[in-house]
């Protein structure tokens, strides 16, 4: 084994993602990954028994500050060029009697992640710029991109109204895809603050070693690789305006701690910084989890539960909410008609109980993206169940499209328990959905389906 350790550590390195970079006490390269090669865009050859300096700036090299401070660190987020972002974990290397003799450092390439997520933020900025520009919010209403007219939204479009014109800090809970942001947009654009920035964080796409910079911001010379000038956090980006935290609990708990001293002092401090800077926002927050079983569990503080849950806005799944199936469906086949340019077709009945039935676990998004598949891959200008077949998720296909058999069997049952219930309840329809155990709006459509008589 012994004698192949050199063989199988030259292997262990080379099948890591990340790049891994060694240097000699006096910063000179003596190894330099395929990886390393590939992020920094420099082989081998020109850079093996250099100085590392010769190809960085040597303050922007975390690598060389190891050689001082011979501390180890890990995940800490580094800009070693202006276009490369890394996560770094290096270690100083001494030999057996404790002589430092160089330096390895394992680089984790992040430049897309933090790209995308200031390419989300300019792009979340530059619509709310156009959005008032225009006008939108006054001719057509904060909430007008929210489709349906089920008595299950209309509900919460109204108490969303009604909640945008107070300050109140916003939980907004509901399944994945529900349009969760949509809604926070409309309190934002509903509220007094329209004309003052709408700011968003994916808690769930930050790297955690990125949070405190991406929160809170920092001055400049407070790390290496940061800005000359420093750089403003979100929180502070969004002064004046809304602050949107999606997928709140994803947050982790040290961070959970200062978000909820920016809630109780209203003032941010930036990395490196000593001095407050007051921000004035309004909160919301979106999650899909359960926050009151995750404080229960220890995951997320029970005093920022209650700071982020004074008013809570419970967003309807689809299912529950099927009387806006069709039209969320030709709404969204007009969209990609156009989008494809392509003459846009027309759903019959029978392709359009096929949405009805099915029971959206993926909620509008998946709603969206089966619309889309089917205006993609069908050129007919009149759709039936039958063309779309193969496109639409399994379970449709396979459950409740086929009427013969074991599936009509089970929905002969099914009305039968609807009869016998109604007739228990005395035709009191709240009370036979509580017994039934569905909602209201799935037994009046299960009456519709049915036919029967009440």
């Amino acid at each position: 084994m012994l004698d192949h350790s050199l063989d199988y550590l030259k292997a262990l390195i080379s099948t890591s993602s990340d790049a891994i970079v060694i240097i000699n006490s006096s910063g000179v390269v003596k190894y330099w990954s395929p990886q390393a090669e590939e992020i920094y865009g420099i082989p081998l050859n020109d850079i093996q028994n250099k100085k590392l300096s010769d190809f960085f700036k040597k303050d922007s090299l975390k690598l060389l500050e190891i050689l001082k401070t011979r501390e180890p660190v890990f995940n800490v987020y580094h800009q070693p060029r202006k276009d490369k972002h890394v996560l770094i974990s290096s270690s100083p290397v001494f030999d057996q009697s404790g002589t430092l003799i160089g330096a390895i450092s394992i680089d984790q390439d992040i430049t897309n992640t933090v790209k995308l997520n200031e390419k989300l933020t300019l792009t979340t900025t530059q619509l709310q710029k156009i959005k008032q520009q225009y006008k939108m919010q006054e001719q057509i209403g904060p909430f007008s991109d929210i489709k349906g007219t089920s008595p299950a939204l209309k509900n919460v479009k109204a108490l969303a109204n009604k909640i945008a014109k107070t300050d109140a800090t916003v939980l907004v809970h509901g399944e994945s895809g529900v349009g969760k942001e949509l809604f926070a947009q409309g309190i934002h654009e509903a509220s007094l603050r329209k004309d003052q920035p709408f700011t968003a964080i994916n808690c769930g796409a930050i790297p955690e070693a990125l949070f405190e910079s991406e929160f809170f911001g920092y001055e400049k010379g407070s790390f290496t690789g940061a800005y000359k000038d420093g750089k403003a956090g979100k929180v502070e980006m969004a002064n004046g305006g809304t602050l949107f935290l999606d997928e709140i609990g994803t947050l982790p708990i040290d961070m959970q701690v200062k978000l909820l001293r920016v809630l109780q002092e209203r003032e941010v401090t930036r990395i490196g910084g000593n001095k407050p800077i007051n921000v004035n926002i309004r909160i919301v927050a979106a999650t899909n989890s359960d926050l009151k079983e995750m404080v229960q569990k220890g995951l997320f503080r029970e005093d920022l539960y209650y700071r982020l849950n004074v008013v809570t806005l419970s967003i309807p799944p689809l299912r529950e909410r099927i009387e806006d199936i069709p039209l969320l469906v030709k709404g969204f086949i007009h969209e990609f008609s156009i989008r494809y340019q392509k003459e846009t077709p027309q759903l019959l009945d029978s392709a359009i109980e096929m949405f009805i039935n099915y029971h959206w676990p993926g909620n509008i998004r998946e709603l969206r993206n089966v619309v889309e598949r089917i205006t993609i891959l069908t050129d007919k200008s009149h759709i039936h169940a039958e063309d779309i077949t193969s496109i639409f998720p399994a379970q449709i296909t396979e459950n409740d499209i086929d009427r013969d058999g074991l599936a009509q069997e089970k929905a002969l049952l099914e009305k039968e328990r609807i009869e016998e219930v109604l007739i228990e309840t005395y035709g009191n329809k709240s009370a036979a959905a509580k017994k039934l155990g569905i909602s209201r709006v799935s037994l009046y459509n299960k009456i519709k389906q049915y036919s029967i008589k009440t």
